[in-house]
């Protein structure tokens, strides 16, 4: 509801008594293994604010996982979609085709890096996009081996279970996994041993040293890596490591893939992260920020890769569901018309300049990093660069307390994470980080 007040309002404690009780249905009805970071329902939301069940008013600085990019209930997100829902829901893509798949598929091929001729497939989730770029890349190349990367995160389906790094809470307990999975280091400047400056030099030295020994190029499908790591704490690899592990793909007939799912549609100020060096993928995985919070993905190509799979070889009952693919004109809609790429632009230069205040007077802060709306703080022991996962969780509870929704991450769970709506107002986005600030001087 665009309509909702701009504001933060606390009328009782978080969570309050009418989010308690349904935090005991949900209990009751719900499998203990599906978590909630923060148990407030939510009955209306709208711009960078949700409402939940007791009145109270949150500053939202997590948009679903960025997923709402363009703000809760975005005017043309709604009007598109409702209008696609008065005319039909489904009829399969694969049985009866529709437009709006088309004009989904037109926009991202458009949209997304390099000038080449591409195709695309749309799916529902960010996992099914990864595992189908997987199968794109082994039909394509003939080959079955993928290699990722330390701390990245990519769903969890089987296969992307096995392309993530973290055992818990993604991987722990849900074996066997995938074969054919090789993981390499990631360029990680903070936690680099040499230090920042020899990291995306020596990294991308290990890396094909590794896949050269180990897998063999010439048995490699694809290379898989996000250009800013997600869960794995928004860690950005060092400058210069990307092109260089790309150079090396194109050298040997490696798929390289970008997984933007987290980072693409203006999230860091660009439409998509890896355009920040220059870089081309072979394929690209979009799914969160792509329709204002309806599920869709995508991957996205060279028309000779993403051509590679035979007919009927991609797909899914839901995949592109109209509904969602309208929702997603309408995000794109919205991105262009706000040019929500500058707002994200402002909402880093703002983000980074506070945060940066906080890190020189407190000494928990041993980094602050991130591009646009996508910043992190990682937390450590005093005087060291010990991980702090224990400051991590006392500074979201008393974020939380206070009205804002902060998440967290990073494989030492150490890290907090920073994901408003791209249409947040810079007042709200101020009152947040002074909650922040607020936070750390208690701790």
């Amino acid at each position: 509801m665009t309509d909702l007040a701009q504001e933060r309002r606390l009328v009782t404690p978080i969570p309050g008594p009418k989010s308690q009780e349904l935090l005991a249905r949900k209990a009751a009805a719900v499998a203990n293994g599906v978590g909630v970071t923060l148990p407030v329902f939510v009955t209306r939301a709208g711009g960078a604010v949700l409402e939940d069940v007791d009145g109270n008013s949150l500053i939202d600085f997590g948009s679903g996982i960025a997923v709402t990019s363009v703000g809760n209930s975005a005017e043309a997100v709604v009007r598109r979609a409702s209008a696609q829902l008065a005319d039909f829901t489904h009829t399969c893509f694969m049985v009866t085709p529709y437009e709006g798949y088309v004009e989904v598929a037109e926009a991202l091929n458009e949209l997304t890096p390099g000038d080449h001729e591409k195709r695309t497939a749309l799916f529902n989730s960010g996992a099914e996009a990864v595992e189908n770029a997987v199968k794109i890349a082994r039909a394509y190349t003939k080959r079955q081996a993928v290699v990722v990367f330390d701390h990245g995160y990519h769903g969890r389906t089987n296969l992307t279970m096995a392309l993530t790094a973290k055992n818990m809470p993604y991987k722990h307990s849900f074996g066997p996994f995938a074969p054919e999975v090789y993981r390499v280091p990631l360029a990680y400047p903070f936690r680099w041993l040499t230090g920042p400056e020899n990291c995306a030099q020596e990294a991308a030295a290990q890396v094909i040293d590794m896949i050269t020994k180990q897998v063999g190029p010439e048995n490699v499908a694809a290379i898989v890596i996000e250009p800013i790591q997600g869960e794995g704490g928004f860690i950005e690899p060092a400058k210069g490591f990307l092109p260089k592990i790309v150079e090396f793909a194109r050298e040997n007939g490696i798929v390289f893939v970008a997984d933007e799912i987290q980072t693409g549609f203006c999230r860091t100020g660009q439409w998509f992260a890896c355009e920040d060096e220059g870089i081309v993928p072979d394929l690209i995985t979009t799914a969160k920020g792509i329709a204002g919070g309806l599920p869709l993905a995508a991957v996205t190509g060279r028309a000779e890769i993403m051509d590679a799979a035979h007919s009927g070889g991609l797909g899914g009952t839901y995949g592109g569901n109209p509904v969602a693919c309208a929702a997603a004109l309408g995000a794109i809609e919205t991105m262009k018309e706000l040019d929500l790429n500058a707002r994200a632009r402002r909402i880093g230069e703002i983000m980074l300049g506070r945060l940066r205040g906080m890190q020189e007077k407190f000494e928990v802060i041993g980094e602050v990093r991130g591009r646009g709306a996508m910043i992190a703080v990682e937390l450590v022991e005093p005087g060291s660069k010990n991980p702090n996962p224990a400051a991590t969780a006392a500074l979201a509870k008393a974020c939380h307390a206070e009205g804002l929704v902060v998440l967290t991450c990073g494989t030492y769970g150490n890290v907090l994470r920073f994901l408003p709506p791209l249409v947040i107002g810079e007042d709200l986005l101020n009152e947040g980080l002074d909650i922040i600030e607020s936070a750390f001087t208690r701790l």
